[in-house]
């Protein structure tokens, strides 16, 4: 970390308090037709809420957290047009309070080493990294590709053997959204059964994998120690902090789905790849001779998603990016029923252009690129409490086995 960063760190955690969520709520919303669908697209638009779950889908509850002094604008609202509704979390604080208390009794790992018992700080997977690096040089290369706003190391893995020449190349990514730290375990996982399990040496022989753990140290970070709702980067602004880095590419930046609000949750930024973390990841990507399939892994909602997310145009392989999501969602169902919908993002969720699976398809020119929405915790808090770590990484990873049949199959030189 040079001089000017480390100042720019110590200035940003320096101005950094813990934020509670006493008080706020957690609805679930549950529409019941196309007007209601728009109604809550208006409340989202708005920006004064934080939507913890998105669909456009009728009878598919959305999930609504409500800081205390919007509460009552929001149930009158949803009261005025007969929405049915409920409360999901009474209080967010208590549940963030349990999973901190979790997060502390969670058995100490060896430095170097990883679970699925437990959420990791970016230190101990950078360990983790590390030393699968040092424990198989034959498959796996680190290597850091640029530094967050406040100075930490961005790396990826790089996973293969031996020549890289007419394999298919997969890039996973994790972790653009700090407060999704499902994300990052499932990218983990991945790496482990790549690495460490010789039953997946043809996955490694068959295929050249990129995998970026925690696109967004900085607000990971920060959600793991100051505000655990934190979503954006971390980079200072004049009002608010941080941009949301799925609204930061430079296709279609600024479009439909996104803020010019330095504090919403979907500001675009400054410019675009006006943050280091999307530039960075870009020039990664701009790098590779070819790229067959993008996978943005987030949370949560249970979706697999594919572009355009800035229109309602499909791709114009929109039955293929279609067919194969369908098997890995079949794939994933197979292990212990968890059900995922597979479709368009702009139309079963939301609108949101600048984000990286629509980057990575238009200008990346990944003929396949999909988003992930993992499962959530529901009535447990945003994201899974840790005992559901591993149950989830393990039903996820045959749907990457999915992607990866698909592309050597098809993709293959």
């Amino acid at each position: 970390m040079n001089a000017g960063l480390l100042l720019v760190f110590l200035f940003s955690a320096a101005l950094a308090e813990y934020t509670s969520y006493e008080g706020y709520v957690v609805y679930s919303v549950t529409p019941k037709s196309p007007r209601d669908s728009a109604i809550l697209q208006e409340i989202y638009d708005s920006g004064k809420f934080d939507f913890w779950s998105k669909s456009k889908a009728v009878n598919h509850p959305v999930h609504v957290m409500v800081s205390p002094d919007l509460q009552e604008t929001f149930i009158s609202t949803i009261e005025k047009f007969r929405m049915d509704y409920e409360i999901l979390i009474e209080d967010v604080e208590k549940v963030n309070a349990a999973e901190r208390e979790r997060q502390a009794r969670a058995p100490r790992v060896a430095n170097g080493r990883i679970d699925f018992q437990q959420y990791h700080s970016y230190d101990a997977i950078l360990a983790y990294l590390q030393q699968v690096a040092v424990d198989y040089p034959d498959i796996v290369t680190y290597e850091t590709y640029g530094y967050s706003y406040e100075g930490r190391p961005l790396v990826l893995l790089r996973v293969n053997g031996g020549s890289t020449e007419g394999k298919p190349t997969i890039f996973i990514e994790g972790g653009i959204h700090a407060r999704e730290w499902i994300a990052p375990a499932v990218v983990l996982y991945i790496i482990q059964q790549l690495v460490e399990n010789p039953d997946n040496r043809a996955l490694v022989e068959n295929a050249n994998w990129i995998l970026v753990t925690v696109t967004n140290p900085d607000g990971y970070e920060y959600s793991r120690t100051y505000s655990r709702m934190w979503r954006k980067t971390r980079s200072i602004g004049v009002t608010c902090n941080g941009a949301d880095g799925n609204r930061n590419f430079d296709f279609q930046w600024g479009g439909p789905g996104t803020s010019t609000s330095e504090c919403s949750e979907i500001f675009i930024g400054r410019s675009p790849f006006s943050e280091s973390e999307t530039r960075t990841l870009a020039d990664v990507a701009l790098a590779e001779e070819n790229i067959d399939i993008y996978l943005a892994i987030h949370s949560y909602g249970n979706w697999i998603l594919y572009p355009w997310g800035y229109t309602f145009d499909q791709a114009e392989n929109a039955d293929e990016l279609h067919e194969v999501g369908l098997a890995a969602a079949a794939a994933i169902e197979a292990v212990a029923g968890t059900q995922y919908t597979v479709g368009n993002s702009a139309l079963l969720l939301y609108f949101a252009a600048g984000a990286s699976d629509d980057w990575f398809k238009a200008i990346a020119n990944a003929p396949l690129s999909y988003t992930v929405e993992l499962p959530g915790g529901g009535s447990q808090g945003f994201d899974l409490p840790a005992n559901r770590i591993q149950p989830v990484v393990t039903e996820t990873w045959p749907g990457i086995v999915a992607f990866y049949e698909y592309v050597v199959r098809s993709y293959r030189k």
